[in-house]
C-alpha cells in the first residue's frame, strides 16, 4: 500500500491567483500552453484525473493541497468526488482579516483536514497570536493536522513564469513549531521535505514533541547545503530519533503531464530497503501512518 502525504492541487483557480500577480491578464490555458502543462479543466475533471493517476501508479490514497490561500472549495470539491482517495490540506495566510474564519468553514463546513502554514511566504511568526489563534481552531475540529513549511521555500513554478519569491526564510524554523506542539499536545503537526535544509531542528522539535512528524516528500536536494550529507543518512538520523511510525511518506508531486512522481518513491524505497528496516516498518512510512492520521471518513 502506498499512500503520498504531498500532492498539489494545481486548480484554475490557481493559475487565477498566478495570473493576478503576474498582471498580465493571462488565462489558465494561456499559463499552462507557456509551461507546457495540462490544463486542470474543471474541479471535476481535475480530480478525476488523479483518480486515474492514482490507480495507475498503484496509489491507494494521497493528500491533496491547495497551493493557494484561498482555494479551499477546490479541493474540497476534490475530496468530495473521491472521498476514499483523497484527504484535503490547505494553504492559509494567517495575516488575513478572515483566515480564523476561513480556518473554521475549511475544517467544520467544507470537510478538509490540514492547515497548511508557509511562514516564511506569509511574513507570520509561529509564535504571533494570529498563528495561535488558527491552532486552537484546528484542535477543537478533531482528526485535524498543522502542517508547517520551513527551512528553504522554492516554488518552481513562480521560477518559470518569472515571478519574484521574496521569502523570509527566518521565519521558517522547526524549533518554532515545538512551542505550539506542545501547547497543543493532542493535534498532529507536519513538517514537510525534513526541514527543508533544517534537518537538526526538525529532529530536536521532533524528539521533544511526540506529536511531530516529519514528511519526506520532494528529491530533497536541501541536502547539497551540507557537505556530505546523503539521503540515505537523512532518513537514518530521523528514523533513529522519531522511528518509523511518526514519517510521512509524500512525493510533492503537482502538475500533469509529469502526474505522480514514481521517481521519488523508487529512490525512497531503495533508500528504506538498503537500511534494513523491515517490512512492517516500512509498510507504516509509506501508507499505515497516513491511515492512521486521516481513517477514510464514511
Amino acid at each position: 500500500m502506498i499512500n503520498d502525504s504531498h500532492c498539489h492541487f494545481f486548480s484554475t483557480t490557481f493559475f487565477a491567483a498566478l495570473s493576478r500577480q503576474r498582471g498580465r491578464g493571462e488565462t489558465a490555458e494561456e499559463l499552462c500552453r507557456e509551461l507546457q502543462w495540462e490544463e486542470p479543466g474543471t474541479l471535476e475533471a481535475l480530480a478525476a484525473r488523479w483518480v486515474r493517476e492514482l490507480d495507475a501508479q498503484g496509489v491507494s490514497r494521497a493528500a491533496l493541497i491547495a497551493s493557494v490561500p484561498g482555494d479551499e472549495e477546490s479541493v474540497a470539491a476534490a475530496v468530495a468526488h473521491a472521498p476514499d482517495r483523497f484527504v484535503g490540506f490547505f494553504m492559509l495566510d494567517p495575516s488575513a482579516d478572515n483566515a480564523v474564519e476561513r480556518t473554521r468553514t475549511a475544517l467544520m463546513q467544507l470537510g478538509l483536514r490540514v492547515v497548511c502554514l508557509f511562514p516564511a511566504m506569509n511574513y507570520v511568526p509561529l509564535h504571533d497570536t494570529r498563528v495561535q489563534h488558527i491552532v486552537e481552531v484546528a484542535s477543537a475540529s478533531p482528526g485535524t493536522a498543522v502542517f508547517v513549511h520551513c527551512g528553504v521555500l522554492s516554488v518552481g513554478v513562480r521560477k518559470k513564469l518569472g515571478l519574484p519569491s521574496r521569502f523570509d526564510l527566518r521565519l521558517g524554523d522547526p524549533v518554532g513549531v515545538s512551542r505550539l506542539a506542545l501547547t497543543f499536545p493532542q493535534v498532529p503537526f507536519i513538517i514537510p521535505h525534513f526541514g527543508a535544509g533544517l534537518l537538526r531542528e526538525a529532529l530536536m522539535a521532533a524528539d521533544t514533541c511526540p506529536n511531530i512528524y516529519l514528511d519526506t516528500s520532494s528529491s530533497n536536494n536541501w541536502i547539497r547545503y551540507t557537505s556530505g550529507l546523503t539521503l540515505e543518512a537523512v532518513f537514518k538520523s530521523a528514523l533513529s530519533v522519531v522511528g518509523p511510525s511518526r514519517l510521512l511518506f509524500g512525493t510533492d508531486s503537482s502538475f500533469f503531464p509529469r502526474g505522480w512522481q514514481r521517481s521519488v518513491y523508487e529512490a525512497q524505497k531503495a533508500m528504506i530497503s538498503s537500511l534494513g528496516i523491515s517490512a512492517a516498518y516500512q509498510a507504516q512510512i509509506f501508507g499505515g501512518n497516513f491511515d492512521r492520521l486521516f481513517p477514510v471518513r464514511t
